[in-house]
């Protein structure tokens, strides 16, 4: 297993584009719950989202010449993947929705920014009750929510990937944490949801980079 932590993702991208196609292991390792918490939330199974997921991770290898740094390789790398979601359901867009007045210093319920899957105490009752209620709400919130809540990315950064304006993120994050709060906010923490286990991990490494070494 390559050393995950050593490198910056331009680092590792520069490395890999003059060859060093080896060091893309690091980029599955890193990314694999961000995408995996993308695919549950759009309500695939496990196995759907572990196929989206290795759709993912190629096209983003073969578009690797493409990214310019002007965004976070994770919010460029789950656009990736939201697409092929997209793309899968048959859906490319959301709709417009009414404006409401939000809370513009609004924070994330949860401030826990760990997803090391080896320090998550699961709890298998409670996650699937959770992942139960989320898969009930409308796909545009269930979306803001994964992506801000779960996957911590910023209302910008969100904003982007959804296509929508910074205050429509808060609106759907106000919506989708009045569904959620009394099941989520009793015990359990938003990055407990959907992980991506380990031993998922090193398999969905393994596929990717033999598809990889083929190309």
């Amino acid at each position: 297993m390559i050393q995950n932590d050593k490198f910056t993702e331009r680092e590792i991208i520069n490395r890999i584009l003059e060859g060093e196609k080896a060091l893309y292991e690091i980029i599955v390792r890193r990314f694999n719950p961000f995408l995996y918490k993308v695919g549950r939330s759009y309500n695939y199974n496990h196995e759907d989202t572990q196929d989206l997921m290795q759709e993912s991770f190629i096209d983003a290898y073969k578009n690797l010449v493409q990214f310019e740094g002007r965004s976070d390789f994770k919010t460029w790398i789950i656009r990736i993947m939201m697409n092929n979601c997209y793309h899968k359901k048959g859906k490319s867009n959301f709709k417009n929705e009414i404006m409401q007045a939000v809370d513009e210093n609004s924070k994330p319920i949860f401030t826990s920014a760990n997803n090391d899957t080896d320090n998550i105490v699961q709890n298998r009752e409670l996650g699937y009750i959770i992942e139960q209620a989320l898969g009930k709400i409308p796909i545009e919130y269930r979306m803001a929510f994964s992506l801000r809540e779960i996957n911590g990315l910023n209302v910008s950064e969100t904003a982007k990937l959804l296509s929508i304006s910074e205050a429509n993120v808060k609106v759907r994050l106000n919506r989708a944490k009045t569904m959620l709060r009394s099941e989520i906010e009793k015990t359990y923490s938003a990055g407990e949801l959907f992980e991506f286990n380990l031993i998922y991990c090193d398999r969905m490494v393994e596929c990717v980079m033999k598809k990889i070494n083929q190309l």
